[in-house]
């Protein structure tokens, strides 16, 4: 099924406005979601709504939103109070700035959107506004889902992509992780000619397509073969080793790639991958 916009409006240029549709980029149907049972009896827990000055059940018709401006006093505000905010990211996404894409911290970025023309009369300005901005980000703001969102749009392939960012009030420093303090400034000029040398083993074009997720497929492994009455026996996982010689470690990983002559790292991960799943279906046959 196609996706569904979730907002429409326009992406403004300058003077340049452009109706444009905004389409989810990810989606959460491939994780496992789990419902909460009564142990006891297997069933589904309900969740009430309870209100303890009534004492009694309250149905959603009876629900309100309410905003706490001291403590235990609530301010009520309706949806009519929320849609007169009239800002202009309610309806136009407009583009204040733009820089190198390069220039984004990915530490920023929080979800991904794509942005498409809305209506033929829209496709070929949007057409040329997306090869313009070839090598470029937009910073703008856009209003989604009852707040108000930092983003910037690029282009890909035949459309625009939008990321929504974190202001940077909300990204903690680096500097607050008190651990760091005993990462020393400098290394060892052989140690890190040996770790550049196991790094460089491992260079690859990078295809995200080739990784999956393998914590996933576990849960299903053991989902189904409860469904199916059987026995999942897990399969051994190693602890990997303590470094205790670095430099002993490094040359003991060379050695392993030159051994298995320089596979590429995808083909390597893949492997114990499939491996895992034969195993465990293997021992789930066995019982």
């Amino acid at each position: 099924m196609p996706p569904r916009p979730t907002w429409k409006g326009f992406l403004k240029v300058s003077l340049v406005n452009i109706p444009v549709k905004v389409f989810p980029a990810t989606e959460s149907a491939a994780t496992l979601s789990f419902n909460q049972l009564h142990a006891e009896c297997q069933t589904r827990i309900q969740q009430k709504r309870w209100c303890p000055t009534c004492e009694r059940e309250v149905a959603n018709t009876e629900l309100a939103k309410g905003y706490e401006f001291e403590k235990g006093r609530y301010v009520i505000v309706s949806d009519e109070d929320i849609q007169k905010v009239r800002v202009e990211s309610t309806r136009v996404i407009n583009l204040v700035q733009f820089a190198d894409d390069t220039e984004i911290d990915p530490i920023y970025v929080d979800r991904a959107y794509y942005l498409a023309p809305d209506g033929p009369m829209a496709a070929e300005a949007f057409a040329v506004m997306r090869e313009g901005m070839a090598g470029k980000a937009g910073i703008g703001k856009v209003a989604l889902y009852g707040r108000e969102y930092l983003v910037a749009i690029r282009p890909q392939k035949k459309g625009l992509v939008m990321y929504t960012l974190h202001h940077d009030a909300e990204i903690r420093s680096i500097d607050q992780i008190e651990e760091l303090n005993s990462v020393p400034s400098k290394v060892k000029p052989e140690e890190m000619k040996l770790a550049k040398q196991v790094i460089s083993t491992f260079d690859a074009e990078l295809n995200l397509k080739d990784y999956k997720d393998e914590y996933t497929e576990g849960l299903r492994q053991i989902i189904d073969a409860k469904i199916a009455g059987e026995e999942y026996v897990a399969p051994a996982v190693e602890e990997p080793s303590k470094v205790v010689d670095l430099m002993e470690a490094l040359r003991r990983s060379l050695d392993s790639v030159s051994t298995e002559k320089k596979k590429p790292a995808k083909a390597a991960l893949a492997k114990p991958a499939r491996a895992r799943a034969a195993n465990g279906a293997r021992k789930r046959k066995a019982g």
